[in-house]
Parts: C-alpha cells; sequence; structure tokens
C-alpha cells in the first residue's frame, strides 16, 4: 500500500486549484530547473540542481538519465539512495491530483536500485535497495529490496535478483 495523504477539496477539479497548494512561482522555477536537468549530459551538474535548487535528496555517484522527469510541485519530497540509477524518460511523481482531491506522497528509492527506462514512480512509494525495475513499469505499490520487478502493473518477477 502507498504511504499518501488525501487532501478534500471544493469546487472544480483539484488540478484547477493547484495554485492553492503549491506557489506559482515556485512551479515555474522548478518546471525551468527541471528542463535544465533533464537535457543536461554531465551527472554532476543534474545531481547538484535536484540537491541543491530542487532540494531532492540524492546520494552519491547516483545518475539520472536523460529526460528524467522529477515532480514539478513537491521535488523535495523525492530521496534517491547512493549509486542507483534512473532510467531514460522515467517520471517520479510524489502529487495526484484527482477531481475531488488532491493526495501526496513521499518517494524513496534507494542505494544501488537500477530503474529501467520510461518507468513511472507514482506517490508514496518505497523501492528497497538493490531492487531492478524492468523499463515501462508502473511502480504502483512498494518494491521489496533485492527484487527484480516489472509491468504495468507492476508484479514481481523475482523476490531476490542477483544479477
Amino acid at each position: 500500500m502507498r504511504k499518501i495523504t488525501r487532501y478534500p477539496t471544493e469546487g472544480p477539479n483539484a488540478l484547477w486549484q493547484v495554485y492553492s497548494t503549491v506557489s506559482p512561482w515556485k512551479a515555474v522555477r522548478n518546471f525551468i530547473c527541471i528542463q535544465l536537468a533533464r537535457y543536461c549530459p554531465i551527472l554532476p551538474v543534474k545531481n547538484w540542481i535536484y540537491r541543491r535548487v530542487l532540494g531532492m535528496k540524492v546520494g552519491r555517484t547516483t545518475s539520472f538519465a536523460l529526460m528524467v522527469m522529477v515532480d514539478v510541485f513537491f521535488p523535495e519530497k523525492i530521496t534517491v539512495g547512493d549509486n542507483s540509477i534512473i532510467g531514460y524518460n522515467t517520471t517520479i511523481l510524489t502529487h495526484e491530483y484527482l477531481i475531488k482531491e488532491y493526495r501526496l506522497g513521499e518517494v524513496h528509492i534507494g542505494s544501488n536500485v537500477m530503474i529501467g527506462a520510461n518507468s513511472t514512480i507514482l506517490p508514496g512509494v518505497t523501492i528497497g535497495d538493490h531492487a531492478v525495475i524492468a523499463a515501462g513499469s508502473v511502480i504502483h505499490k512498494d518494491v521489496p529490496a533485492g527484487s527484480f520487478v516489472g509491468g504495468n502493473p507492476m508484479r514481481v518477477i523475482r523476490e531476490r535478483y542477483e544479477e
């Protein structure tokens, strides 16, 4: 089960009301910085942007491939351990704006984790150390340490993955 907090809203859908929960200036600043990081080929510069500008917790020698999209509104709710790889065009979300509510949840990615290209990580998910995520997966629940998972929706392929 994902660890999310629900916030009910009144009136039009919750996304229409986003700027009552997030400053528009923060959203614009984050969007610009995230776009710079998405195209930046220099890993230490990317990590600097994620840590110092966006407030993410990013471990040593963690690698974000080109086009990784981190949450625009709440990137500070993302933690990635040491020596992990986030694959090309992966999306990491910490929010969900729905019709009658919005939800927020921290995302914790362990150390030595490999996330395949084009994966989506939903809010409130924890991915354990040494886990491997197959390309194109939708991570909608916690991933046990050392597991190999994949698919949409995600399922455990192997409990203890050995390379």
